[in-house]
């Protein structure tokens, strides 16, 4: 189990990090000592006033200390354009400071898994630009659809839009744990990663 470090200057981290993490630690600054653990660590970095320069610090002294640790960039108020700034200085995750605690709890098991977490607006625009840039031919698109169930296959094609569980849920008429049920599946048989894998893999304009 990966031990969470939130780095924040708040006198107590928020209910929702404790929830999510009940073992979890926080501190102003990033400790500077290697532990013997230090490739078990997911790292949840709280933004300050100073942002980008703060947070350009933060992830290089992580990268310089903790190698194969996980990095995941909290923010008051999410923007785009420091989302992406943040994953090219080697973050795997950026979200709302005050996501739920549920929300906490799957954006470790998307990162523990190898993939990037992003907020689903950010999402869309990778999804539409990427898309331009590489497309699938039908034939392989529908080769890949093949492995999956008919309920899956419409799982898989909103997914590929962007659409977060909820809006999924609620345009096929189940419950979001059903949503998430039928996307673990879908990861496992198509071997992908993550919702922008699936996307790239799938084509947005593809339609069952």
């Amino acid at each position: 189990m990966m031990q969470d470090i939130f780095v924040t200057t708040l006198a107590q981290p928020l209910q929702s990090w404790q929830q999510a993490f009940a073992d979890c630690q926080w501190m102003k600054e990033v400790p500077v000592t290697q532990t013997s653990q230090a490739d078990q660590v997911v790292f949840w970095l709280h933004m300050n006033e100073d942002r980008q320069h703060w947070m350009q610090g933060a992830i290089q002294r992580i990268r310089n200390h903790y190698i194969e640790a996980k990095i995941v960039v909290l923010a008051n108020a999410p923007d785009q354009a420091e989302a992406l700034y943040a994953l090219s200085l080697g973050a795997v995750g950026y979200s709302h400071a005050y996501a739920t605690a549920d929300a906490l709890k799957e954006i470790k098991t998307v990162i523990e898994h190898g993939g990037l977490w992003l907020g689903n607006s950010l999402l869309q625009k990778l999804i539409e630009v990427s898309t331009k840039l590489t497309s699938s031919h039908a034939d392989h698109v529908e080769g890949l659809l093949k492995q999956l169930t008919q309920r899956e296959r419409e799982v898989a094609v909103e997914a590929a839009k962007g659409l977060s569980n909820k809006e999924i849920a609620r345009i096929l008429a189940i419950t979001e744990r059903t949503v998430k049920a039928h996307l673990a599946s879908i990861f496992e048989r198509l071997k992908v990663k993550d919702r922008l894998h699936l996307a790239l893999m799938l084509n947005q304009n593809y339609t069952i």
